[in-house]
């Protein structure tokens, strides 16, 4: 990362960060039903003082901007909680009552967000909700907002294809996202200036209740027009962006512009830390430079759901110019070094940003970084495989770790090395070497007291939020072992928005193959609340360790068992209910499912990340 920062006599963005504020939630705590506390932004008081020698001046002035709290004025008729959550919830007013954008992660602190509002502008039905995209922190508090029984008749808009990739983001592999999203964000790390100061992005994740009503009203072109409680609204898709579906849009009676996520105040992720598909910093490029021109003069103010607003059409103008160029740039330059034959390590620490960018605080990287989007770019384009012969088939971690300590003299001398490495200021490689001691041998508390010291000081020298925290977990689980409650992310009715082939998937990745290898079977799934005249069939096949389903009209061959079920019975007997309690139809062997049960497993979601 570079040393080179833009002027802290610049004091713009602290301007536009406390420009239009109303009011704070006080204190700013929210809390669960239980009493637990979800959500507490207090905990960034000490972000108030003088930047310590534990974190980056930088990173340190990004937390400062983004531990605000509070009600915020951005136009006339438009309104931003930020602060009760990673991201920001925007209300507009209209003619009857206020729409919601983005209604943060948990149903607690998008009520408490809610609550401040009409402390302040009077107590306005939610005559509609927007989800700007498909991650989590956008739609999981809308319960907040809309409790059960208050939604009939609330228009809920969404970008095409969004309940897909809403739902199934953290399906597949999100036992593993999930544990590495602890480290990313710094889950039980201290809010303290040696701890845990933010993610960049905003200052942390709530841990409450996660919902999602299903999007009434797609969006599904650029140009589309909808009128929601008498505000007009105009559209421009952007998938592939930031999200897989997500998109900008335009309040033309407010001369107000919604950038959703594709335009924040730091150099955003190609691809998250915690794991992600990797996203097309082309195409994002692209999708900045139409809006652009697809509302140039439209407005008079930009935000987003994270950071603060930017004012002035020429400021956003240029401010979105900037962002378009940070992202276009990183991509052709990664694939100008890639043709000429460098790896992703070697492009990592090759590229470097124009001054211009550099120069400007938004595009620091506080959240994705040079170096790990340029390797993301490289990936997308040639995968893992550098090339080279020499990592075509090296040993796992354990096995390599015990040979590179073997070569280096054994544990004691590879220890003793790499305490020089770190005192002649290079921690990088004493943090690999260590690695190698601790994998070869996670006994030694001395390596791994020493590597949990290096990662301190990697974390505290780190400009990135998103490495600190890594870092710094990394240390935390190295004396403490795997410590907290990890997050949550399932809940029934997030489970419901599933699409039945997903729920099929989430059993098939479970699958224990090895264990299922010798067993052949067929199971049918009648869903009788799909509405066609015999129900929808479903059928599942046991085979050579792989379940595969398809949808058949008449079955060719009976299967070995027919289950006749609603989707709710289905999540039922995922739960681990029983057929007869469910009151299931059944046709055939009941005993293929307890074989099918059998073999899926269930991972560990507390897994070791720094030890083997």
């Amino acid at each position: 990362m570079s040393d080179s920062l833009p002027s802290f006599e610049d004091t713009t963005d602290f301007g536009n960060a406390d420009r239009g504020f109303l009011g704070a939630l006080v204190p700013g705590v929210v809390r669960a039903e239980d009493g637990g506390v979800i959500w507490d932004n207090d905990a960034y008081a000490f972000l108030k003082g003088d930047c310590p020698d534990t974190a980056h001046p930088s990173l340190w002035r990004q937390g400062q901007l983004s531990a605000r709290q509070g009600l915020y004025e951005v136009t006339d008729g438009i309104f931003q909680v930020r602060g009760l959550d990673i991201s920001n919830m925007t209300l507009v007013e209209g003619e009857r009552g206020v729409i919601v954008i983005d209604p943060l992660i948990s149903v607690e602190t998008a009520a408490a967000a809610l609550a401040l509002y009409r402390e302040h502008r009077g107590d306005r039905p939610v005559t509609g909700v927007i989800y700007t995209h498909s991650h989590g922190d956008h739609f999981g508090g809308v319960r907040g907002v809309l409790p059960h029984g208050t939604e009939e008749g609330v228009p809920i808009l969404a970008p095409a294809g969004f309940l897909e990739h809403a739902v199934s983001e953290n399906v597949y592999a999100g036992n593993a996202m999930t544990r590495r999203a602890s480290y990313m964000y710094g889950v039980g790390l201290p809010k303290a200036p040696d701890g845990q100061i933010g993610v960049g992005l905003g200052q942390g994740t709530s841990t409450g209740t996660i919902s999602l009503i299903p999007p009434t009203v797609d969006i599904t072109e650029t140009g589309q027009q909808e009128t929601v409680d008498g505000v007009r609204i105009v559209f421009q898709l952007t998938p592939g962006t930031e999200a897989p579906s997500e998109m900008n849009f335009l309040f033309p009676d407010r001369r107000a512009l919604c950038l959703a996520e594709n335009a924040t105040h730091n150099m955003h992720n190609v691809l998250t830390l915690r794991g992600a598909v990797v996203r097309d910093s082309r195409i994002w490029a692209h999708y900045l430079d139409e809006a652009i021109e697809f509302f140039h003069g439209q407005y008079d103010v930009g935000f987003a759901s994270h950071h603060w607003p930017t004012w002035g059409h020429d400021n956003v103008v240029r401010f979105l110019s900037e962002q378009r160029d940070l992202y276009a740039y990183m991509h052709d330059q990664t694939l100008r070094l890639l043709n000429e034959g460098c790896t992703g390590v070697e492009i990592a620490e090759r590229i470097e940003l124009p001054p211009a960018l550099e120069k400007a605080w938004h595009a620091r990287g506080y959240y994705g970084s040079l170096s790990h989007n340029s390797k993301a770019i490289y990936q997308r384009y040639l995968g893992w495989y550098d090339g080279n012969p020499a990592h075509l088939w090296e040993h796992p971690p354990v096995e390599l770790a015990r040979r590179y300590v073997d070569v280096a003299g054994g544990p004691a001398e590879a220890l003793a090395k790499a305490r020089r490495y770190a005192e002649d200021g290079d921690p990088r490689f004493a943090a690999t070497l260590l690695a190698h001691v601790v994998f070869a041998d996670p006994g030694n508390e001395e390596a791994k007291e020493a590597l949990a010291g290096v990662y301190e000081k990697l974390g505290h020298g780190a400009e990135n939020a998103t490495w600190r925290n890594f870092y710094l977990r990394g240390a935390q689980e190295l004396r403490q072992g795997v410590t907290g409650d990890m997050v949550d992310v399932t809940n029934p009715e997030m489970a419901m928005a599933l699409t039945v082939p997903m729920l099929i998937d989430s059993i098939a990745i479970a699958i224990d193959g090895p264990r299922a290898w010798d067993d052949d079977l067929t199971i049918d799934l009648v869903l009788l609340d799909v509405p066609t005249d015999a129900g929808e069939r479903h059928r599942l096949t046991l085979h050579n360790g792989a379940l595969t389903h398809r949808v058949i009209a008449e079955p060719r061959e009976p299967a070995g068992l027919t289950l006749s079920l609603g989707k709710a019975q289905l999540l039922g007997l995922l739960a681990g209910k029983s057929l007869q309690e469910l009151g299931i139809g059944v046709e055939g062997d009941p005993a293929l499912l307890t074989r099918l049960f059998s073999y899926v497993t269930k991972p560990d979601p507390r897994f070791p990340v720094v030890t083997p």
